[in-house]
Parts: structure tokens; sequence; C-alpha cells
């Protein structure tokens, strides 16, 4: 763009002094709003925090939010409970932190697959997730596992795409519907050149007890869900989903080593509303990465099959514009509707 030429009028006098005590004024004012901001922050928290987790107790966000809610009591000095408001697919829970006071005081932890496949597959949300919710941390990514029944033939992607190619029935995939599992299942597929027979379930533990007794012949949840039954051979890992080699799952290849950038998984995230004052963003964002990389901690991360993500408030919210894209384009080219 090209700088455009002044274009300033004359102006009288005494117009000019009225405008330039206005704009006085106004530095004046501007001035004063960093250090509003650092005394929010060198008051905060001064009550209770609620973690809103909108999903019912015993998931992976629920114990997550509890352990954090403990580590954040103790930093902080104020007492942090969890808060379940479970339904609409987390939405309900969502939406209730994204209208409330943006003071810092009632927060939102989720996976945050809801956030960013939702206005894709749900009609009419009731916030805009980019918009209405402030980033602060992700405590704990989980990457996807790929698993089969113990007797399928496959011993990794290659080996599914051809036993799906040779088979005379497609292979059975269970997932909830218009979930970050069926969208990672159907782009794997399509990039090996086969298609699953989704079969659609309530809930990822629903498909995978399914998938644990034979009636189904693969499944796609967090290794937090799935390690254990690969771990006790009720089912078969075939590949993660993590960028690199993941710690929790030893031997099983990635998914990315075959299609490049195939990264998917549950990123739990940590949310305010929009509009919080970003020094009260930055302590909260402080104190969660000073908790994860606590030895403790770290172990209960990876003892659930997680591990924390080093990205910034920015890359966050950078991140979930790029995948809002990524899945609501896989979503359109595939008809995907929530139920």
């Amino acid at each position: 763009m090209q700088a455009e030429t002044s274009t300033i009028p004359f102006v009288p006098a005494m117009a000019r002094r009225a405008l330039l005590g206005i704009a006085a004024a106004a530095m004046l004012a501007g001035a004063t709003l960093p250090v509003h901001a650092t005394d929010a922050a060198a008051n905060y928290p001064s009550k209770m925090i609620r973690i809103i987790v909108p999903n019912p107790p015993g998931g992976t966000s629920d114990v997550l939010g509890r352990l954090l809610a403990k580590e954040l009591g103790d930093t902080f000095k104020q007492t942090v409970i969890v808060d379940n408001k479970a339904g609409g697919n987390g939405h309900i829970g969502a939406a209730y932190v994204a209208k409330s006071a943006p003071d810092g005081y009632t927060l939102l932890l989720l996976d945050m697959s809801v956030l960013t496949i939702g206005p894709s597959v749900v009609a009419q949300l009731t916030y805009n997730p980019e918009k209405d919710l402030a980033p602060i941390a992700i405590p704990a990514y989980s990457p996807h596992l790929l698993v089969v029944r113990k007797d399928l033939p496959v011993k990794n992607i290659d080996e599914l795409a051809a036993y799906a190619k040779k088979s005379g029935k497609p292979v059975s995939f269970g997932t909830p519907l218009a979930s970050i599992s069926q969208l990672a299942g159907i782009l794997l597929a399509q990039n090996r050149g086969f298609e699953f027979n989704v079969i659609g379930y309530k809930g990822g533990s629903q498909a995978l007890a399914d998938l644990s007794g034979g009636q189904i012949d693969s499944a796609m949840a967090s290794v937090v869900a799935t390690n254990q039954l690969a771990q006790s051979g009720k089912v078969k890992a075939i590949a993660v989903t993590s960028a690199k080699p993941f710690a929790a799952t030893p031997g099983v290849p990635t998914v990315a080593s075959q299609i490049p950038d195939f990264v998917t998984g549950s990123w739990q995230g940590l949310l305010a509303p929009a509009n919080t004052p970003p020094a009260i963003l930055d302590k909260l964002q402080a104190a969660v990465q000073k908790i994860v990389a606590q030895p403790e901690f770290a172990k209960h991360l990876q003892d659930l099959g997680s591990e924390p993500s080093p990205m910034t408030r920015q890359q966050i919210a950078e991140w979930m514009r790029a995948e809002s894209q990524r899945w609501g384009k896989v979503v359109k080219d595939n008809n995907i509707k929530a139920e």
C-alpha cells in the first residue's frame, strides 16, 4: 500500500488548541491503561476461581481439570474448583464461559476439537469460539491411537489399506459422529485410498468396548482412552497421530511418517472469556506453564498418556483458526452433520 500524502486542512488557532487539549487528554487516559492492567494482574486472584468442564465427571478433561485446579489453588493461594456443565457435545459449558464476566474467575477446560469443529457441524452455535473465548494454555495433548480388533491381520496403516481394498466388505470404524475421531479417520482413509464403514456411537468408550469385544474392526481415540486396552492386548495399536514417536506408545509408528503433517488428537485447552485483561491471561499462562513443568505433574500427564504443549496464547489462537479451516473442509467435502 502506498503512503498517503498529507491532506490536513487549515484549522483555526482556537479550534487547534481545543483539539490539542482533547489529544492530550486522550494520551493521558491511554497512558493509564497499562497501570490498570498491571493492577488487575497484581490483585488477581482475590476470590475463588471456577474451571468449567463441559463433560461429565470422570473423563479426560475432568481428571485433568481437577489436577490443574489443585495446583493452581496452591500457586495462587485461592480456592479453585471444577464445575461440570455437561451437554450439547461440550457447547453448553463452552457457551456459559463465553458469556461470563471477563475477569479471570470463570475458565473453561475442554478438548479443543469442540471449538475447532463445532462451527462447521453445529447449525447455530450461541457463541463464536474464536471471538468469544481467549486461549490461555494447552496443558495436555494426547494424540489419537488407531486401534483394530486384536485378530485383524494388519500391523500398520499400509496393511490396513491393503486389507480394506482386498476385503469383500469395508472395514468398520466405530466413532462418535461429527467428532474429531470421525474426521481424522475419514482423512486417513481417503489419503490411503479406501473407505471406512463408519459406525456411529454416543461416545468413544462405547466404540472401544465393542472393538474389544470384536464387534467392530477399528476405532480411533486419544492415547488416554485407548492405550490401556492396547497394552493389555484387548485391541491392537497400529498407528499414533503425533508428529513424532510418542513416549506413551513406544514402538507404535506415527501416521506422519507415512502421511506428512498428519497430526491429530485431543488438545486439552484452558480458556477464558474474550476481553479478559491480557495481564490476567499472562499470569494464568505463566502459572500453568510452571505447573506442567513440575516433575510430579509431568508424571501425571505421562501416566494419562498426555504431554503439555508449548504453544503461547497467540500460537493457540492461530492454531485454532488453522484447525477450524482444516476440519471445516473435511466436514463440507464429506457432508458431515451433527446428530
